[in-house]
């Protein structure tokens, strides 16, 4: 099953925000800075449904590799605080051919989807105001884009759900599409062009597939969960 429109726009707003800083922010300063978590903390059933809420995003982002860590801002904070290295926050390097060579590298692992532009800005100016320091470059990998292929949604839906896929692709001065059989770790993006990130199952290598390029429809050739993880970074 694929996540709703507003639960992916919560969670990449989730990654733009603990992207964006070095500190560790606790549950209610996210709360007051990402659209979508908006609740009356001094109602116990509102709050309950928000804390519900979040710890399924949290879930979801490691369940994507998102490197989640907790920790406190001092040795005087009680609450635990959450934020996303940016150092980890990266595919690792790859070897691809050479049109696909751009890809190598992309940080960004989230799908986006255009209108998230307005909601991130707010979430970020939020945290100025509460006086947190902001890293603008950090956030360059998840900056919200336009995307309009059809392979797009089955895709990030696999590599979400760890579910092997196969598709028509067809490369330049090809003869035709051939069948391919992939196991996606994630979506990215590079200079407009969408390309998926995994393991191809008949040359047993790491390859990347520009979206554009994939003919008819996206299948599901797996179960959910069977699918191994990408390599971690070395």
């Amino acid at each position: 099953m694929g996540v709703s429109r507003s639960r992916t726009e919560r969670l990449v707003n989730l990654v733009i925000c603990l992207l964006s800083t070095r500190r560790f922010l606790t549950a209610a300063q996210i709360a007051a800075t990402v659209p979508g978590y908006e609740h009356d903390p001094d109602d116990p059933r509102d709050h309950e449904a928000f804390q519900r809420k979040f710890e399924r995003d949290k879930a979801e982002l490691r369940e994507l590799g998102v490197p989640l860590e907790t920790g406190t801002a001092s040795a005087f904070d009680a609450e635990p605080g959450y934020r996303i290295a940016a150092r980890e926050y990266a595919l690792p390097d790859i070897q691809l051919e050479p049109d696909e060579a751009a890809a190598v590298g992309i940080a960004a692992r989230l799908w986006r989807h255009a209108g998230l532009a307005a909601a991130a800005s707010s979430g970020l100016a939020k945290l100025r105001a509460a006086g947190i320091d902001i890293d603008p470059s950090a956030t360059l990998g998840v900056e919200p884009v336009v995307t309009v292929d059809p392979a797009f949604a089955p895709l990030t839906g696999a590599a979400r759900d760890r579910r092997a896929v196969a598709f028509d692709y067809r490369v330049p001065e090809g003869d035709g599409p051939t069948s391919r059989r992939l196991q996606p770790w994630g979506v990215v993006c590079w200079r407009g062009r969408w390309y998926v990130v995994g393991h191809d199952l008949d040359r047993e290598a790491t390859r990347c597939f520009r979206l554009s390029r994939i003919v008819g429809q996206v299948r599901l050739t797996g179960k959910p969960g069977r699918m191994s993880r990408r390599p971690a970074s070395t």
